[in-house]
């Protein structure tokens, strides 16, 4: 029940009436209804004051609801921060602004006495020298920044304090103890070192190896170690000594230091203080025979013969010969004190960062090498430098296919030319035919660098897999030959996906005949699909897969297998093991780009031996499947087409210029060249000039093609545009799609495809 005298002082009084507020609305509102029963005032104001004597109770009523309600609702959210604050393991305490416990958990209970109903302040006394004040400071951090935290020292050690403000007036505080004598046990010095350099307590291992019990870090350590697995002289009793120092925890301002002498590092008979060390260590002599290695050190990098192997035999070095560090590090030479090196483990791959440090034991020069794993740090520096590398050669790619493009369009135009002026029975057709024929092929290289770049122009469709495999399957066959066999297996419910056909053909042709290069002398290739429901993310080869349904599509084959060293390697661009002239190496590395721009993921799993088998994950669409007939172009009609108009050509570089004229020339067409933006506007300067459409290039020195047909769509805005470039459409921008009546004519393109472009937006 509310104190009278608390219903003033508390600030949540004056949200809620309570106490005196509350019992004088009441008593006040039962008065003014009750004075018309007693008569006191005159009958005309009888019901007036009735009316608000009601009204009055009905607000108190309702006062009293609403406190009920919050009364309520703060309980609950104390029992729920109860639930949690039990499941923690330090002690933790639930108190209001005022400092009295609400609930607590067993192990503040254990430490503090702090039980429910108490003074915060009061059960911290026996820790803090002067709680009251730690409290308001950390409690009016959190007021303002909703969480505050601090290292307390105390008497013999560090401990830090969080409060965090859960609201309605109430603190979550947690107490960050250390187990006391945690290492009292270990066989090991340890010294654990507070704020500035203070030393709050050692073990009785290094006190037995100090001989003393100093207050200051410095007065047993002459010099800060520099890194994990140092050498520093350590101060005795007895003297100085040599000593390995390690950081085995940090809390805060509280870190505990692992000292090591070394004349106990170089003794196998001194105990188990050397193998059960908490840090892989390693001693070695200087030709690199290992000549002890603790119980860490061989769970990292497997069982050693002590004397007998030598550690190039289990490790090789990044840069240079591990034995040649050993010995400049031996005769005290400079070189690098850390290296990493790579675990010749032939289960998984391991990386080690090595530190030595050199010691003289009973007059012998060894080695002492202190182990870490670094093998996730490895894996994100190769995860860094591919992803660098993968985007460089895929900007390479971009700017390589404008320019071959370029080449390309010249080439195949004029050679479509010259095959004009020759029939079948010329002795030069044949010569032509095979320039054409390269130059397609060229073609296609490029088209597989956008791939790779994800750059090239997709046109997605609703696919089922089944039809689509299923129109590609003759020529699959013709492609393995007969020495291999071609199984399809197919999901009775196959569900359909969104692609570019046209480009998910050519992943299946490309993993087949990958499939069939491995099989020399025959086998068996399965292709199977199946519809797989993902309920959680998984993550593989660095990529994540989100939850949702997905098309697998696996290539199977019977071959030789990929060894796991070049299994991560498969997807790169131009990497390929076969001989010169039997591959680019760009095959797998344009599935890996079209299967990314679709939206999908591509592993790969192989076996030495037994096979390999690529899965391809592709999101199921939920579009609706629609069934186009395919308009299939007439070459013949396209051949005789002649058309009439004027066509405005800007063309930077002229052979494509001279092939385009020629061309539209010969189908019947007015042509105006131009050889730069600035041209084309000073030619449309003249009124009187009619043109039909303008054919331009996008990608030109100075103004691009899509501002100046916008400037010149402002005096002539019925003219028809056609852009041709060697990137992709959306490569430029957003410019084109939005000017009217525009179509993109993609490089290199034939002599037909360019005179059936302007024969098409012409009618």
């Amino acid at each position: 029940m509310t104190d009278i005298t608390d219903v003033f002082s508390d600030p949540s009084s004056q949200k809620t009436p309570s106490g005196l507020r509350l019992v004088a609305l009441v008593v006040m509102g039962a008065l003014i209804s009750l004075t018309p029963v007693v008569g006191v005032l005159p009958k005309i104001w009888n019901t007036g004051f009735f009316v608000a004597g009601v009204s009055l109770l009905a607000a108190s009523a309702l006062v009293v609801l609403r406190g009920k309600i919050v009364d309520y609702t703060a309980r609950q959210s104390v029992k729920a921060m109860a639930v949690f604050a039990e499941q923690d393991l330090f002690p933790c305490v639930i108190a209001n602004a005022q400092g009295d416990i609400l609930t607590s958990n067993p192990e503040a209970r254990s430490h503090f006495q702090a039980f429910p109903g108490k003074r915060l302040e009061q059960c911290l006394k026996s820790v803090f020298a002067n709680p009251p004040a730690i409290l308001l400071r950390l409690q009016s951090s959190a007021e303002i920044y909703g969480k505050a935290r601090e290292d307390v020292v105390t008497v013999g050690s560090t401990i830090p304090v969080s409060v965090f403000n859960v609201g309605q007036g109430r603190f979550c505080w947690r107490f960050h103890l250390e187990t006391p004598g945690q290492w009292d046990d270990v066989n090991i010095p340890v010294l654990t070192e507070g704020r500035n350099g203070t030393l709050l307590r050692m073990n009785d291992a290094a006190a037995h190896l100090l001989g003393q019990r100093p207050d200051m870090l410095h007065e047993v350590l002459t010099s800060e170690p520099r890194g994990q697995g140092d050498i520093v002289q350590v101060q005795t009793s007895g003297g100085a000594i040599p000593a390995v120092v390690c950081e085995l925890g940090r809390s805060g301002t509280v870190r505990n230091l692992l000292v090591l002498p070394m004349e106990d590092a170089g003794q196998a008979s001194s105990g188990a203080s050397f193998a059960e060390l908490p840090v892989p260590i390693m001693r070695l002599a200087p030709d690199g025979r290992i000549l002890e290695a603790n119980r860490l050190a061989v769970k990292l990098i497997g069982d050693v013969e002590p004397g007998e192997t030598n550690v190039d035999q289990i490790m090789k070095g990044l840069g240079h010969p591990i034995l040649d560090w050993l010995g400049r590090m031996a005769a005290q030479e400079p070189t690098m004190r850390s290296e990493f090196l790579r675990l010749t483990r032939q289960d998984k791959e391991i990386f080690l960062q090595v530190t030595l440090n050199r010691v003289v034991s009973n007059g012998q020069v060894c080695l002492i090498a202190v182990l870490n794993d670094a093998t996730e740090l490895k894996t994100l520096e190769a995860q860094f430098v591919q992803g660098q590398k993968m985007q460089a050669v895929g900007q390479l790619a971009g700017g390589v296919a404008h320019d071959f493009n370029n080449l390309l369009t010249a080439i195949s135009g004029h050679c479509d030319l010259l095959l004009l002026r020759h029939d079948q029975n010329d002795p030069n057709y044949g010569d032509l035919v095979q320039i054409n024929q390269n130059a397609n092929r060229a073609a296609a290289l490029v088209s597989q660098l956008l791939a790779f770049s994800r750059k090239q122009t997709l046109q997605p469709e609703v696919l089922d897999l089944r039809d689509t495999i299923s129109d590609l399957i003759h020529l699959l066959n013709r492609l393995v030959g007969e020495k291999v066999r071609l199984i399809l297996s197919h999901d009775p419910v196959l569900k359909p996906v969104r692609a570019d056909k046209r480009q998910l053909e050519q992943v299946f042709m490309n993993l087949v005949v990958n499939a069939r290069d491995a099989m020399p002398d025959g086998g068996e290739i399965r292709i199977e699909t199946e519809v797989i429901v993902l309920n959680q993310p998984f993550t593989r080869d660095r990529a994540t897969v989100q939850p949702g349904e997905y098309v697998t599509v696996k290539v199977i084959d019977s071959g030789t297998g990929i060894p796991a060293d070049k299994l991560q390697k498969v997807f790169e661009p131009f990497y390929t093991t076969k001989r010169t002239g039997e591959g680019t190496g760009l095959g797998l590395s344009t599935v890996y780009g079209i299967v990314k721009q679709t939206g999908g993921f591509i592993f790969v799993d192989s076996l030495p031996g037994h096979g390999t088998e690529f899965i391809v994950y592709l999101p199921v669409s939920t579009a609706l499947q629609v069934v186009q007939e395919e308009t299939m172009p007439a070459a013949d009609t396209q051949n005789t087409r002649q058309g009439e108009g004027v066509v405005l050509l800007v063309e930077d570089e002229a052979p494509v210029r001279a092939f385009a004229t020629r061309a539209l020339r010969l189908k019947g067409y007015t042509v105006l060249e131009a050889d730069s933006a600035e041209e084309a506007l000073r030619l449309l300067e003249d009124g009187a000039l009619n043109v039909d459409v303008f054919v331009t290039d996008v990608v030109m020195p100075g103004m691009d093609g899509p501002t100046w047909v916008c400037q010149a769509m402002e005096t002539r805005p019925d003219v028809r545009v056609i852009f041709m470039s060697g990137y992709t459409e959306g490569a430029f921008g957003d410019s084109g799609p939005k000017i009217a009546n525009s179509t993109f004519l993609p490089k290199p393109f034939s002599l037909n495809q360019l005179t059936e472009a302007v024969f098409q937006q012409i009618n």
